[in-house]
């Protein structure tokens, strides 16, 4: 028997299925839905429900809390891309008077703003949002708690500055600016601030007895930016694919990379976990594997968005109760299911179309002092350059178009890459950022900084 390349294979999608059997079991909510995406397309869809022949399907809409902060920010980079704002302007630039606005548009979206987590009581997510009609309502007398752009220090009221940002700037309201920008286009019907039909009820399951109690679901209103959204597995799995692909109708691939690219250090309890922060987006190591995305909560409700880019596979998880499934291990783990059992096929290697023989010239082996580096041109037009063996600094280049290239990541990322030619048009060495790179080990008329002492490599005298 034979599959098509979107098609999981049976023993895939059974351990899928008991995956989140597991969770909703274990994890005692009412419903819990779930949905992985295989290079940009849904191939399987999953639900498990408390009430027999009542099991929700990929259009039924559920709370998605925090997942919210990711739709935000993709408006903010829009008007980043459009030339509207930098990300490194202070808010006060663009949204004076808040009393928040020392903090750069950049440090609300990472949460290296410095402001408090909530804003003041009563608490916001199980109270009506007109109790916070203003700004000023929802930060507070004291909005600052840490020195702006030195910690990560998640902030709900960050967002919503910066959904006042989108409206400021757009002339309209954050809703109509999100549903014009972004749901339109990615065709996300089913994703709104308030809940259409058909929708789950959020619960809240008594810790000690199998019992239900139901959640108020209140309208955010201010606080809406930072968490407002109802939505699907149906929609968020479309959404999942944008943010590994991009889409120029919403944003560029380069500007969705840039969201998923961390900008805020981990907390010192998350540093064993390898978690960070983005443009928006949570990064974090589960099991060797580094996934992206968003998880979010509010009563009655939990969510997770998990995404691992470089194996093309994505998972949804949504589920109507306060406390219960750890959403974002069930999302990660429903992607390891997948890129463990059906392991994404490479695509068959090519070699360039059209060769530089002043690149290629520079292929091979290369020395910083006496550390043995090798440079390789590749198919895509990138050259990289990486230890010989063992860890160490390593980098892929793109070139500039004028015989230079920039790195594109790790310690060398911005830097300026050349190669240094003699007279004669023969190479010398290569220049990474003040680094000189030789043929050979500290090879002598080849520019190397201090010099090479003359009498050459020698023996230990007797």
């Amino acid at each position: 028997m034979t599959t098509s390349p979107e098609e999981l294979l049976p023993g895939t999608r059974r351990a899928l299925l008991h995956r989140i059997a597991l969770a909703q079991t274990e994890g005692r909510t009412p419903s819990l839905v779930a949905a992985v995406v295989r290079d940009g397309r849904t191939v399987w869809h999953g639900a498990r429900s408390a009430v027999d022949g009542s099991t929700p399907d990929e259009n039924v809409q559920y709370r998605i809390g925090s997942i919210t902060k990711t739709f935000t920010a993709v408006l903010v980079l829009r008007l980043r891309d459009e030339g509207m704002i930098d990300l490194n302007d202070p808010l006060e630039k663009h949204l004076p008077g808040t009393g928040a606005g020392e903090a750069t548009i950049a440090q609300l979206l990472a949460h290296t703003s410095g402001l408090a987590a909530e804003s003041p009581a009563p608490w916001w997510e199980r109270t009506p949002g007109s109790l916070r009609p203003e700004l000023g309502d929802v930060l507070g007398e004291r909005p600052v708690l840490h020195p702006v752009g030195r910690r990560h220090h998640y902030s709900n009221p960050g967002y919503t500055l910066l959904g006042a940002l989108v409206e400021r700037l757009r002339g309209a309201a954050w809703t109509d600016v999100l549903g014009r920008e972004v749901l339109e286009p990615l065709g996300l019907t089913r994703t709104s601030a308030q809940p259409r039909a058909p929708h789950a009820g959020g619960w809240a399951v008594h810790p000690w007895a199998d019992v239900l109690l139901p959640e108020p679901l209140e309208d955010l209103g201010r606080m809406a930016p930072a968490g407002q959204l109802w939505s699907t597995t149906g929609d968020l799995a479309r959404f999942a694919a944008f943010l590994a692909g991009g889409d120029d109708r919403v944003l560029s691939a380069e500007s969705v990379r840039e969201m998923r690219t961390p900008a805020a250090p981990a907390e010192s309890s998350d540093v064993v976990d390898g978690a960070a922060y983005g443009l928006g987006m949570q990064i974090q190591q589960h099991g060797g594997r580094l996934i992206v995305g968003h998880s979010g909560s509010l009563p009655g409700f939990l969510a997770n968005l998990s995404i691992s880019v470089e194996e093309g596979v994505a998972a949804v998880v949504l589920t109507n109760c306060t406390s219960g499934p750890v959403v974002s291990a069930v999302g990660a783990d429903l992607v390891g299911i997948v890129a463990d059992a059906e392991p994404r096929i490479p695509e068959p290697w090519r070699p360039m179309s059209e060769v530089d023989p002043a690149v290629v010239e520079l292929a091979g082996q290369w020395y910083w002092g006496t550390h043995a580096f090798a440079l390789r041109v590749t198919a895509d037009g990138l050259v990289s350059l990486g230890p010989m063996s063992g860890a160490g600094r390593r980098a892929r280049f793109r070139p500039n178009g004028d015989g230079t290239w920039t790195g594109l990541e790790g310690y060398y990322a911005g830097e300026a890459l050349r190669a240094v030619r003699r007279a004669d048009g023969s190479v010398s060495h290569l220049d990474l950022g003040s680094f000189v790179f030789t043929r050979q080990p500290y090879e002598e008329g080849a520019g190397v900084p201090g010099g090479v002492d003359p009498a050459g490599w020698r023996g230990i005298a007797d």
